[in-house]
């Protein structure tokens, strides 16, 4: 009752107008080409991660400065995976453990802070993580750990509404960003490796009403839901056991854990699925739809319009979860995806026919290339891991080596793309594995792999690199090799830059064109999350949070053996450059003599 009354009193203030910062659908829109804030996952609903931001440039990042840092304090540290928010002086960042911060954002001052009340059992995969917050009039909205979503009032922390996801205890939990499209808020689950059923949900931002659900897994329903929350089904996501043998199908997987990406002009929201449950590819013969997949779906009537299948029958846990990037090229609205098999596709963003299909890794075994005709990849039959069934005792399958690993050519972290180079910007990682299958049978609430795997490293001196890739040609242009794997998203800016940041702690800066690095800062922990910009008060601020941990130190095997000297964190830096740095830089442009002399 006081969550409902609380949520009356704040609709009717932003009604009345009491809360004139309001987000808005159409400031969510305009971030393509905002500055003042950063409004939203993706930093556009495109999920480009590209400002047009210019005072920070390649001629004065050098100049870049801290200007605060804060603490997520306590002993929860683990990893860090979050991207902020900024609105109206304000940032909002979320932390592991499902903990929300409100900080004055050019002071870095405390506001208020949430921790959600975590219950015991929770059953996270990848790390304790959170990828961040959404904004929506006066609220702040994420997911928790165990499976709910939480709306926050903006000014004082409040809980404004609360609502549900599912049955954490079935393996279900919550851990990507909510995104904002035509006004619904979309969000998706994780827990693939529990044999969840994967789903997108579309509900009133302002009051945590769902509106409609579709299930990304083949043969399940879809509803849609009046005001009163009665439901009415709405048509069966592909059709049962066309792609899926047995009941498989009711425990399988393809979960939409990193979340999505929008795009107004064809309104479609784009969401990549995980792996089919179990890991064992013998267990399901068939494409196994809709796992390892971009689906592109109608935002006002939750249809799945089109979808695109990168690995049909996955038998690697390549998950199909990276994001969906829209863009334009040769006057067609396309998507790149760099998948965590390695491949980077383009398709067309309203029909989903392939355009392109390229490695962005060095090594790939598992299929030598993509048919662009038919869109499927040609597939090395013998590095598909063994069935256990042919095996002498039963108990385990012909092990393989495949590249890369199941932690992918890239996992969680995304990349950016420039309008102004045409270049994506992908965190690239060369590593491989050992894999073998395994018999396994279903039981809610338990791991269900039925497979092993050891991580295994392939090159001696770089794991990660990060790569300047043109989607028209699949040339890659240029790239930065790091020792570690790279497990942080990246920032392009108008000032002809890149961010990124390294589990080494540090976060780099290079120019756009060459590759170039022309800054870099040691955070104190590794950095596996992905950097933002943004202006206020005429000042372009750079922000990232720092904190090891994710998939990498968990799963990582011989790759987790080699960083184990990397500590743990929970941090936020904030950098500008110094004002008096900023003024003496343009005296010194304006001086012929001393531009000269310089």
């Amino acid at each position: 009752m006081q969550l409902k009354l609380l949520t009356a009193l704040v609709s009717a203030g932003l009604a009345c107008g009491a809360s004139v910062a309001a987000v808005t659908d159409k400031m969510i829109e305009n971030e393509a080409t905002a500055t003042g804030n950063i409004l939203t996952w993706g930093v556009n609903t495109q999920g480009q991660r590209y400002s047009p931001l210019k005072q920070v440039n390649a001629a004065t990042v050098g100049r870049l400065a801290p200007v605060w840092a804060f603490s997520f304090g306590g002993e929860k540290q683990r990893g860090q995976e979050a991207q902020p928010v900024i609105h109206n002086g304000k940032m909002f960042v979320t932390a592991s453990y499902s903990r929300l911060f409100a900080l004055d954002a050019t002071t870095g001052r405390k506001l208020w802070k949430y921790e959600h009340r975590l219950p015991e059992g929770i059953m996270p995969c990848c790390d304790v993580v959170n990828r961040g917050a959404a904004l929506y009039d006066n609220l702040v909205i994420f997911a928790t750990l165990d499976a709910q979503l939480v709306a926050l009032d903006q000014d004082t922390g409040d809980v404004v509404w609360k609502e549900k996801i599912d049955d954490y205890a079935a393996g279900y939990s919550a851990t990507a960003a909510p995104i904002i499209a035509n006004g619904l808020l979309l969000t998706g689950v994780s827990g693939g490796e529990f044999g969840v059923v994967g789903r997108v949900e579309a509900r009133d931002p302002r009051t945590g009403r769902m509106v409609w659900m579709r299930p990304t897994v083949e043969g399940h329903m879809g509803y849609t839901f009046d005001k009163d929350g009665n439901k009415r089904e709405n048509g069966v996501s592909g059709s049962t056991n066309q792609s899926w043998p047995g009941d498989l199908w009711k425990t399988g997987g393809a979960a939409t854990w990193l979340g999505g990406t929008y795009d107004t002009k064809t309104g479609l929201a784009y969401f990549g699925t995980g792996n089919p449950a179990p890991w064992n590819s013998h267990l399901r013969k068939g494409d196994n739809l809709f796992s390892c997949s971009t689906v592109a779906i109608d935002v006002k009537t939750g249809q799945i319009k089109w979808h695109y299948q990168a690995t049909p029958n996955d038998g690697w846990d390549f998950d199909g979860v990276n994001e969906f990037v829209t863009f334009d090229l040769d006057g067609k609205r396309v998507g790149g995806k760099a998948d965590r098999n390695g491949f980077f596709y383009v398709n067309d963003a309203t029909t989903g026919q392939l355009i392109n299909a390229f490695p962005f890794v060095r090594k790939i075994t598992w299929a030598s290339s993509i048919d662009l005709k038919t869109g499927r990849p040609n597939f090395v039959a013998e590095n598909r891991p063994g069935d256990p069934t042919s095996s002498a005792d039963g108990k385990k399958g012909n092990s393989i080596f495949s590249a890369p690993s199941f932690l992918g050519g890239k996992n969680q972290m995304p990349m950016a793309y420039s309008p102004d180079t045409r270049l994506f910007y992908v965190p690239a990682n060369e590593w491989g594995m050992e894999i073998w299958n395994e018999p396994v049978t279903y039981k809610k609430g338990s791991a269900y792999l039925g497979a092993g795997f050891t991580i295994k490293t392939i090159n001696d001196d770089y794991i990660g690199a990060l790569r300047a890739v043109d989607p028209k040609s699949g040339r890659i242009v240029w790239e930065v090799k790091n020792n570690a794997p790279l497990w942080g998203g990246v920032l392009t800016t108008g000032g002809n830059l890149v961010f990124w940041g390294t589990p080494e702690g540090y976060l780099k800066a290079a120019d756009a064109k060459t590759g170039k690095v022309l800054w870099e800062f040691q955070t104190g922990s590794g950095v596996v999350a992905p950097p933002v910009t943004w202006q206020q008060g005429g000042e372009q601020y750079v922000s990232v949070v720092s904190g090891w941990g994710g998939a990498v130190p968990l799963w990582g095997g011989e790759v987790a053996k080699k960083v184990n000297f990397l500590e743990q964190g929970g941090m936020v830096w904030v950098f500008k450059i110094p004002k008096a740095t900023r003024g003496a830089q343009t005296a010194a442009s304006a001086d012929p003599k001393v531009a000269k002399s310089n």
